[in-house]
């Protein structure tokens, strides 16, 4: 299950007189994380590199900044991805100390400054939700209200005209069988109309 994180974290890693500063925090999506990196650079206008990775609103970045091609940016997304991460932007901001750590030295640095950031935040699971909305007869509207509580829906609109319109939030995953549960307690009275939003 997708996860994302809920603050910032940081790392600050020292690798052969070079200094690796990470940052890991929630974004929404791409213009976010730029602005987020944009002040990153504002701050460390010194470092040699300011490298980051994103994975937020179905857009996944990795940007090495100067750094020989795939030694910062996609080593630090494939972190977030095997951690199976969401809604989060991994920059790291390195200061050259002089000495040169060849391909692999600097896939591990970029690499552990994002995992040790990691190792410092709470994650939590992303739900999905589906909108959903049903008209029923009035005698069965306490009933539903019932179920819906007890299903732990969230209750969105109700409407009172001709009948009872119903418009409720639940995790996806558990829609299908809260549909039966509601269709079976309204001995099948209900009408259903769907929208799914996350």
């Amino acid at each position: 299950m997708p996860q994302t994180i809920i603050s910032l974290a940081t790392s600050d890693l020292v690798v052969k007189k070079s200094r690796f500063l990470g940052f890991v925090q929630p974004v929404a999506d791409r213009a976010a994380a730029q602005a987020i990196v944009a002040r990153l650079r504002a701050e460390h206008p010194d470092a040699a590199h300011v490298c980051w990775a994103l994975l937020a609103g179905g857009q996944s970045a990795a940007v090495d900044d100067g750094e020989p091609g795939g030694t910062a940016g996609r080593p630090m997304l494939d972190v977030l991805r095997h951690q199976d991460l969401e809604g989060v932007l991994a920059a790291v901001v390195r200061y050259y100390g002089g000495i040169k750590l060849g391909a692999g030295g600097l896939v591990r640095a970029y690499t552990d400054a994002v995992a040790q950031a990691l190792l410092n935040v709470e994650k939590v699971a992303i739900v999905r939700y589906t909108e959903l909305r049903c008209s029923l007869p009035y005698a069965f509207e306490g009933l539903l209200r019932r179920e819906l509580a007890a299903a732990g829906a969230t209750l969105l609109d109700v409407g009172h005209d001709q009948c009872v319109t119903l418009a409720f939030r639940v995790p996806q995953s558990a829609a299908p069988a809260l549909v039966a549960q509601l269709n079976e307690a309204a001995s099948g009275q209900l009408t259903w109309a769907t929208s799914l939003h996350e």
